[in-house]
């Protein structure tokens, strides 16, 4: 009897120990993260680049320090070609298939409005990265939130530099996207609040382009004071190259301006070369930024991973995983719905500074409004952006004393 006794005891021991192994194993399991980037043309593949090595800097350094609540962070990415029907796709299979418990990553504005509407459906918290539209936070939606840059943003620094530069006839070129026709608009709106006295067009071109002659040419006979990029690579590179060709910009005349941040990417002296020396830059990062603490420790890790210098990109996106991993802690779930009232709840020092999330309708939902900038000029080719001429500091007008000028 006694013997038998022993054996039931040990049986039920035996079971319980089965029963909480699952358990175990679950309160183990990683958090999967869903990314959607760029990793392959038409889209900007250098953006995608920049991002993916941000949040794998960001999630190497969650995990090193025991990841969440000892669960590790898992990066499940989706190539997106920066097209929306295969962003639309990706976010659908990160949500069904791979049970990702947010999505973030996105730098592209055609791909973030077409990936919100499914996260939308689902109630999946989707952190934009980088994809400046404003119409992504016009929709309102409650599961969208953007520690990034917004085109309202740059539509008020760029229309500020123009005026402090002085000009009288400004021209953008846009690319023919969400984000390029959204920001060339913005410019148009701030420039009528703050210099309604300067005159102002853009015009659309196609990313896919390789001649943009037919939109230059008519410009050397009658140059305007300045002309505005707000395009990305490949395309912006191809047209940089080509008004430089035609002595169009820079130039003694007109001032070339990139709204489009795209000075600290790795292949732009390569592929710009002379047309890229006296371009001033709206900036979201230079290495005489002040940075918080956490800033400089991703920027530190970066450099070991890559060998590269820090980036704007770098920073957005170690700041949405960041986030993520900050409201998961909080919310003490990884539930959409207690997500996401964790991370409208956010107030986090990230790399770039205090990130909180506005309530006002428009583009400034769920957007965090404080996004730091500066602007500087490149004056010599093949310049690191740590030693171009820091023009602006955030929130400080621009120091026309350190402005360069081509002479011709």
């Amino acid at each position: 009897m006694a013997g038998l006794l022993r054996r039931d005891v040990l049986g039920l021991a035996l079971t319980a120990a089965a029963l909480m192994l699952p358990l175990t194993a679950q309160a183990a399991d990683p958090i999967k993260v869903g990314v959607t980037i760029t990793q392959s043309p038409p889209g900007s593949v250098v953006q995608g680049t920049q991002v993916k090595d941000g949040l794998e800097v960001a999630a190497k350094m969650i995990n090193d320090a025991g990841g969440v609540d000892g669960r590790k962070i898992e990066l499940v990415i989706e190539d997106t070609q920066g097209l929306p029907e295969k962003a639309r796709a990706a976010v659908e299979k990160l949500i069904t298939r791979d049970k990702v418990v947010a999505i973030t990553g996105e730098h592209q504005s055609s791909a973030a409005l077409a990936g919100i509407e499914v996260a939308h459906r689902y109630k999946i918290p989707y952190i934009n990265t980088n994809a400046w539209s404003d119409a992504i936070r016009e929709k309102g939606y409650p599961e969208v939130f953007n520690p990034g840059n917004y085109n309202s943003r740059v539509g008020a620094a760029a229309a500020q530099t123009m005026k402090e530069l002085g000009a009288k006839r400004v021209l953008s070129f846009a690319e023919n996207t969400d984000y390029g026709i959204g920001l060339a608009k913005a410019i148009g709106e701030s420039l009528k609040k703050i210099a309604p006295g300067i005159e102002y067009k853009y015009e659309t071109l196609d990313r896919a382009s390789k001649d943009f002659l037919p939109a230059i040419l008519p410009l050397r006979a009658n140059p305007p004071d300045a002309i505005i990029n707000l395009m990305l690579p490949p395309a912006a590179y191809i047209m940089m190259n080509q008004v430089y060709e035609q002595g169009v910009a820079p130039s003694a005349k007109t001032w070339l301006y990139d709204g489009s941040g795209l000075a600290d990417y790795p292949d732009f002296w390569q592929n710009v070369k002379e047309a890229g020396k006296g371009m001033l830059v709206f900036g979201l990062y230079h290495p005489k930024m002040a940075q918080p603490p956490l800033g400089k420790q991703v920027g530190e890790a970066y450099t070991a991973k890559t060998k590269n210098e820090p980036n704007r990109l770098l920073f957005q996106a170690a700041d949405s995983l960041f986030l993520i991993a900050d409201a998961i802690k909080r919310a003490k779930s990884t539930e959409p719905e207690a997500l996401i009232k964790a991370l409208g709840e956010t107030k986090y020092t990230g790399t770039r500074g205090e990130i909180t999330f506005s309530k006002d309708k428009g583009f400034a939902f769920n957007q965090w409004l404080d996004v730091p900038y500066v602007t500087f000029q490149l004056t010599q080719v093949n310049q690191k952006v740590g030693d171009s001429a820091l023009v602006s500091q955030p929130g400080q007008p621009l120091d026309a004393s350190k402005l360069w000028k081509p002479a011709k």
